[in-house]
């Protein structure tokens, strides 16, 4: 349904990126982050996913073009990154991308996607709205409670990788501020929302009910803020 395309970031370099879009011309746009193993199918099917529902979407390509399969490349991958270079460019981007045909546009990710995502939502005030799935960047790296935009957050209780204790810290700041926010727990293990096994870019994690109601939930909201 989409197809491979490059976009200008603000420093006057390209990203390549997944672009998926409806017919309509003027529709709310989605920036969508990769999760560590990089742009894989099912990255790209979330994309198709919200482009049916209405949505265009941008799926930068962080890693220029590799993915992974276990979680050793993945993490070999994820520490290469230079997140500040992301979140700051690539991401905003995107936005910016995205913003040209004149809507609204959120920004959504999991697991290191959800990191970025949150990050964008505390330095980069062009977003209108962002959806964190299942992760956090460190303490040290912005305060939530700078965040200017509605905010929807999806954890696991269960979280080895992004621990319960860090959510709850951050969750902290945003009421501190009144941050518009909303923040749901899953009675699940990281990456729930991932249906790939161990060994093909997955954690063997998939919790289908949470899944559903993750998706039913971030739909909901994006209705909500971008439309």
């Amino acid at each position: 349904m989409g197809e491979k395309i490059e976009y200008s970031r603000p420093d006057g370099k390209t990203t390549p990126a997944y672009y998926a879009a409806p017919e309509k011309e003027h529709a709310p746009g989605i920036v969508l982050i990769e999760e560590w193993w990089g742009v894989t199918a099912d990255m790209m099917g979330i994309a198709d996913r919200y482009a049916q529902l209405g949505y265009r979407v941008l799926l930068p390509d962080h890693f220029r073009g590799r993915t992974a399969a276990t979680g050793d490349e993945a993490n070999h991958l994820m520490q290469g990154l230079d997140f500040s270079d992301a979140a700051t460019q690539d991401v905003r981007g995107a936005i910016a991308y995205l913003k040209e045909a004149g809507s609204k546009v959120g920004v959504t990710g999991y697991c290191m996607g959800g990191a970025l995502a949150l990050l964008t939502a505390m330095h980069a005030k062009e977003a209108d709205a962002a959806v964190i799935f299942y992760g956090f960047p460190p303490a040290e790296a912005g305060d939530p409670a700078t965040i200017e935009i509605p905010i929807q957050c999806h954890f696991a209780k269960h979280d080895d990788f992004f621990p319960p204790a860090g959510v709850e810290k951050i969750e902290e700041r945003l009421k501190e501020v009144k941050v518009p926010y909303e923040l749901f727990w899953y009675d699940a293990k990281h990456a729930f929302a991932n249906p790939n096994p161990v060994g093909s870019s997955g954690l063997g994690h998939y919790d289908a009910a949470a899944a559903h109601v993750s998706w039913e939930r971030a739909v909901r909201f994006w209705k909500n803020t971008l439309a």
